[in-house]
């Protein structure tokens, strides 16, 4: 039977959300009539599915989720992340799931849609037509957001089972009646492909509705609902969601095989790649709408204006994000210390791996002629951070010798870090940084890959504009690698190497946007290796040694490490089939 509901994990309330912005505020002093009788009162109960999204990229209890993977360690040794990074994930703690929170927002949407649209509540006294089409944009952003919190389920929850058959969520549609509620044994997961399907089926909704972009003035579609849901994010949404669809860890055995940590086999080739085909289909039609895509740097940390290549995005106007990673020596914690298995990943100024003689690489001079990108996500010895030059070496100022809190890597993370004395306690100030769910450049990786995987990596499917060379060259060209012979000759080697090629460009590209994590689990990537640091020693005025070293293990030697398992609450409820191994 498909389902359609599911019991909430918390007491239906009588709360009422104020509307002023996306950050409403619980207001008891209403009840269920006043709620659906004034209109900033019940889009405000919509609005809380925009607040329960988190507002910065270390919101994993203060870290960044690439702290448990092999990107990067935390010094956090209390923190929840940390418990995760060493093999802590069990039914009964999971920190990275938001199964309760989802199905909170599904609630919240439920009842918006139920009673927020109704002829009682008027949204614009004075002009039928406004009102019309402000409630329809409403609708429209329901529709996505259920579309998003679902997403959010079958990303942390989806996977095979023991039966061979990939899937999801328990899908809900409505709220609950009494009955219903009582009935919570005959709950069950639908299948994975079910819940694409319902996530597919939201979104084109969502577009009827949704304006393709917000501009201009008007009080409906203008500037002033960025960070709202639009046509342009409804089809970001889309194309993340037939990636992670054709990945072979969310197949059935009949399509997909798990052969073992980091092997898989395809067993239907033509299943397999009809999903790719529609995941390349996904991010073209994304990348229509969206236009240009010029990649990111630096200056588009702490920009007021929200820039091009974010899609959708929040933010947050303080200084978390310093306090919590900045060297002990410039007030910070150093939580964040990104790995030297993620410095290595990145090629040099050529394009060429480092490993390769056409590198040109010294080990002596490590960060030199390397990828731009490198230095746009980590902080290394020797770069200038807040007028000094970096000391990781060892019995160097921001090295472990000296703080307890130092790094334990060699490095310190810089993305999204405005590199601004904000932590001075004689002059604390804050700074403006986005949280971007969104950005261009992922439909270009996300399009790369699903069309390798679908023609090869010269092929150019039907409807699509370039190959997933061509949107390599693109990625590479935007972020000021010029040289492109490298990823051609890779290309002209077959789809396994240029699949390996863009694994890594992605890990690159998003690297402490929060996606490691997962990309390594969708693909059935080694979750083994050892995160490595590198020991760096003073041999004179300004010359080092290099030695790379272990910091910690990762415990992941199970085909279950892959899936992240069911709460044990919503198991013992409702008998729900765990995934594989849990």
């Amino acid at each position: 039977m498909k389902l359609k509901h599911l019991i909430y994990s918390l007491v239906l309330l009588s709360l009422v959300f104020t509307a002023c912005d996306l950050d409403p505020q619980v207001e008891n002093t209403f009840g269920d009539d006043s709620t659906w009788s004034f209109p900033d009162y019940a889009e405000g109960v919509l609005l809380n599915a925009y607040a329960a999204i988190p507002s910065r990229f270390n919101n994993y209890d203060s870290n960044f989720l690439d702290v448990a993977t092999d990107n990067a360690v935390t010094n956090d040794y209390s923190s929840n992340i940390y418990e995760v990074a060493t093999g802590g994930i069990n039914p009964n703690f999971n920190p990275i799931g938001n199964w309760n929170s989802a199905y909170d927002q599904f609630r919240n949407i439920h009842l918006f849609l139920e009673n927020g649209l109704g002829e009682n509540v008027i949204y614009n006294i004075s002009d039928e037509v406004a009102d019309q089409q402000y409630r329809d944009r409403l609708k429209g952003e329901a529709y996505y957001l259920r579309a998003w919190w679902g997403f959010q389920l079958l990303q942390e929850f989806g996977g095979k089972t023991a039966t061979g058959k990939a899937l999801g969520y328990p899908i809900v549609t409505e709220t609950l009646t009494g009955a219903e509620l009582e009935n919570v044994k005959d709950i069950s997961r639908n299948t994975y492909e079910e819940c694409v399907e319902r996530i597919i089926a939201d979104i084109d909704t969502a577009m009827v509705y949704l304006p393709q972009k917000y501009s201009g003035g008007s009080n409906i579609t203008g500037t002033t609902g960025l960070g709202r849901a639009d046509d342009q994010v409804a089809l970001a949404l889309k194309s993340r969601l037939l990636l992670y669809a054709a990945s072979p860890a969310y197949q059935d055995d009949d399509i997909t095989k798990l052969n073992g940590m980091g092997f898989f086999s395809v067993v239907d080739e033509e299943e397999y790649t009809r999903k790719w085909i529609a995941s390349a289909s996904a991010a073209q039609e994304a990348l229509d709408l969206v236009g240009n895509v010029n990649g990111l740097d630096e200056g588009q940390f702490t920009d007021n204006n929200t820039p091009n290549e974010f899609i959708w995005r929040k933010y947050h106007n303080d200084r978390v994000l310093e306090s919590d990673n900045f060297p002990p020596l410039d007030y910070g914690k150093g939580y964040t210390s990104p790995s030297q298995n993620l410095v290595n990943s990145f090629p040099a100024k050529n394009g060429y791996p480092i490993d390769s003689p056409e590198a040109n690489y010294d080990p002596e001079a490590p960060y030199a002629n390397r990828d731009p990108r490198l230095e746009l996500n980590v902080l290394y010895n020797g770069e200038n951070v807040l007028g000094d030059p970096l000391e990781t070496f060892v019995g160097g100022r921001d090295s472990k010798e000296k703080n307890y809190s130092a790094t334990r890597t060699g490095y310190y993370v810089r993305k999204w870090l405005a590199l601004e004395d904000l932590l001075d306690p004689n002059n604390l100030s804050s700074q403006h940084h986005y949280y971007v769910l969104f950005r261009k450049t992922e439909l270009l990786l996300n399009f790369a890959e699903a069309s390798n995987e679908a023609f090869g990596p010269l092929g150019i499917g039907e409807g699509n504009s370039m190959s997933a060379l061509e949107a390599m060259k693109m990625i590479r060209k935007n972020a000021g690698i010029n040289n492109q012979d490298y990823i051609t000759s890779v290309a002209e080697s077959g789809t396994n190497e240029f699949r390996n090629l863009i694994q890594n460009e992605r890990r690159i590209e998003l690297s402490f946007e929060n996606h490691r994590f997962f990309d390594m689990r969708r693909w059935l990537l080694p979750l083994d290796e050892d995160v490595n640091g590198v020991r760096i020693t003073k041999t004179g005025a300004d010359s080092f040694s290099f030695e790379e070293y272990k910091v910690e293990e990762r415990p992941f030697h199970q085909l279950r490490d892959y899936y992240l398992p069911i709460p044990y609450d919503e198991q013992i409820k409702s008998d729900l089939i765990n995934n594989l191994g849990w």
